[in-house]
């Protein structure tokens, strides 16, 4: 992580606390430094990479946050093994990312959980080998992924934002060598409830910011990887401003 911008959510410029940008005399703030859904736009020169000219910027634009959140929380982060057990709780950009990353390095299964079946054949496209709706089951789904991999994943990840998901992550990965990475924002309880046992007993709880890229100069790499067909994504044609501030959380977030 930068260590002058960090995680920014000021919603200004760092050098002077100011916006560049207004509407009616009302000041349009930044999100996340990079701000969004904008043809032109002001950052700050840490928030800006060079990249291929033959890059197209619509599919690339991905890669500022959510799809390179989750591939470095699979590469750089976890450095998942050839071979392994990865459960992934929550399959939208940032979850589908990391189902793609454990694919790539070699996971022998790729376990997917998400409350929304609408995702199961994306997910399932992007490498998800076995998906688990928690709303199927009445036991926990910790229970349920301790069964399908003998004892527990060797690692798993927490994309939705949600604390109570952290824990089942936590409790979902092995004793010993088990290790879960959060990725999510909360939004709303902050706090994370889990029996200190859990890590008494060798699990690993932590947490990823951009997936531990630098961006300035690991961007351009990621880019590339696009170009040469390493990585791939999709995107929406059109943005609907309903559907990104809806709750209901019906829409995978890649489309072609």
């Amino acid at each position: 992580m930068c260590r002058a911008l960090g995680l920014e959510r000021s919603g200004v410029m760092h050098s002077d606390r100011k916006t560049r940008f207004s509407i009616r005399g009302n000041p349009v703030y930044h999100f996340c430094a990079v701000s969004s859904f904008s043809e032109y736009i002001v950052v700050h020169s840490g928030c800006a990479a060079k990249v291929s000219p033959n890059a197209p910027l619509e599919k690339i634009c991905l890669l500022s946050c959510g799809v390179a959140t989750g591939l470095g929380a699979a590469w750089n982060v976890a450095d998942i093994s050839k071979g392994s057990n990865v459960a992934v709780f929550g399959l939208g950009t940032v979850g589908l990312s990391v189902v793609q990353g454990a694919k790539l390095r070699g996971a022998s299964q790729v376990i997917g959980v998400d409350i929304n079946p609408e995702k199961v054949e994306k997910a399932k496209d992007f490498g998800v080998d076995v998906y688990l709706n928690p709303k199927d089951y009445d036991e926990p789904i910790h229970e349920v992924i301790k069964r399908m991999t003998d004892g527990g994943a060797d690692y798993s990840f927490e994309c939705t934002g949600d604390t109570r998901a952290t824990t089942s992550a936590l409790q979902s990965c092995c004793d010993g060598w088990g290790l879960t990475v959060t990725l999510g924002v909360p939004k709303a309880k902050p706090e994370i409830t889990a029996h200190y046992g859990l890590l008494l007993t060798g699990r690993t709880l932590r947490g990823s910011m951009f997936g531990g890229w630098r961006p300035k100069s690991d961007i351009p790499s990621l880019v590339d990887k696009y170009l040469n067909k390493v990585v791939r994504f999709y995107t929406y044609p059109k943005v609907n401003k309903h559907e990104v501030v809806s709750e209901s959380k019906k829409t995978a977030p890649f489309e072609q």
